[in-house]
This record gives structure tokens, sequence and C-alpha cells, in this order.
């Protein structure tokens, strides 16, 4: 019934996934890519290939992990998880920007029904500013704070956003992504148990990594010291 319920929401034997869970990245940030429910494949980018920049990897029966302490904006571009002889994964287009704006969107399409929240984020970390939001290109929302939310997103949602701060820049574009319910009363409930085993799951590995990338940080910064 799990194996049904996969195949009826889509989900993709091998996943690439990403931490920080965005589109859009500053000039020198940590990026970590991880190749989910995978054997020794690779993170391969659009236009370079095999990623051969990556600080940190591993390749295990758990996963294959590439992790880019800072990130430029020549790594722009799509990247999925690829290996000999088998279907690639889904693909990540990230953007890397010099400017001081960026908009926080999540990197990985999100079901209907879901809350969705899009961050307006200045790197000079100021909160004293106005937040607007647009849509295709139309102005969808405004806002005192960094934040436009979208409590339960749909597919008429689904576009390519960015968002402008008012004497601060305007941030690059992406799509967010919206993928549809497909109801089947027969596995709905394991559907759903599913989807939440998976979603934490995909949770607690974003939380180690991200702890890994603090531990190899801190360290360099140890090092440094010495």
């Amino acid at each position: 019934m799990i194996l049904l319920c996969a195949h009826d929401q889509k989900v993709d034997a091998v996943s690439l996934r990403i931490a920080p869970n965005r589109l859009q990245f500053f000039e020198y940030e940590s990026v970590i890519f991880y190749c989910e429910d995978a054997v020794y494949w690779e993170v391969v980018h659009n236009s370079k290939g095999k990623i051969n920049s990556c600080s940190h990897t591993n390749q295990g029966k758990a996963g294959s992990l590439c992790i880019i302490k800072s990130v430029y904006p020549d790594d722009s571009g799509e990247r999925w998880c690829e290996a000999k002889g088998a279907n690639r994964s889904n693909g990540i287009n990230i953007t890397v920007t010099a400017g001081s704006v960026i908009l926080e969107s999540p990197a990985v399409p999100v079901m209907e029904g879901e809350a969705v929240t899009l961050r307006c984020r200045n790197k000079t970390a100021s909160s004293n500013f106005t937040s607007n939001f647009y849509k295709d290109g139309a102005h969808v929302h405004s806002s005192s704070t960094e934040d436009m939310i979208i409590h339960r997103v749909s597919k008429s949602d689904e576009g390519l956003y960015k968002c402008n701060i008012s004497g601060g820049g305007q941030s690059p574009e992406s799509w967010l992504s919206v993928t549809e319910i497909e109801t089947d009363h027969s596995s709905e409930p394991s559907c759903h148990i599913y989807l939440i085993l998976r979603n934490v799951f995909t949770l607690m590995m974003v939380a180690l990594l991200l702890l890994f990338v603090g531990l190899l940080h801190f360290g360099k910064l140890g090092a440094t010291a010495n």
C-alpha cells in the first residue's frame, strides 16, 4: 500500500533535497545537496556536470551527500542526482546572488492545502522596511515584516515569485511549484501516514546535516585560531 501511495503521489524513487530548503542564496553561504534513498549517486550541475566543488562528500546506503561551504553566482543553475544506468532524480534550480535581497521559497514542490511562507530577506538583516511580493510580474502582497504567508496553497498559487524591499533592492525570481492531491479513497489513510513519516524523516536528515555543517564550520574557525 505504501508503494502504491508513493506512486499515486508521483514521488521519485530517488529525490534530491537541499538544506536550507530554499532556491535563492547569498554569495558565500553554505549549501547541502542530498540524494535521498540513493546508493552511490552523484549530484550533477546542468552546465558543469558532476559537482567537484563539494567541501565534503559522503556516499553510502542512506544517501549521497555534497556540502558546498561557499557558493558563488556561477554556482547558479539546476542540479539533480544521477547514477550510471539509472534515471535522474527531480531537479532543483538554485540562484546565487551577490545582491542584497533574496526571496526564500521552498526548493521542492509543496502539496495543495499546506501552508507556505515566502520570506523577503535583506542581507543587512535590518527589520525596518516594507516588503513587496510579486507573482508572474504582478504585485500580490505588501508586508511590514519579511513574510508573505499562503495559508492553504493551491495550484493557482503556482508561479514565478520575486520580492523587493523599499530602499533595499530586489530579489531574483524563483518558481513556486504546487503538487495537486490525487484522491484515492482506498489508499488515503496509508498515503497520509506515509507522507507524515516521510516528512519527519526528511526533517530529521536536514537537522543532522545542518548540525554537521555547523561542526565543520566551528572546526574550521578553531583551526584558524590555532
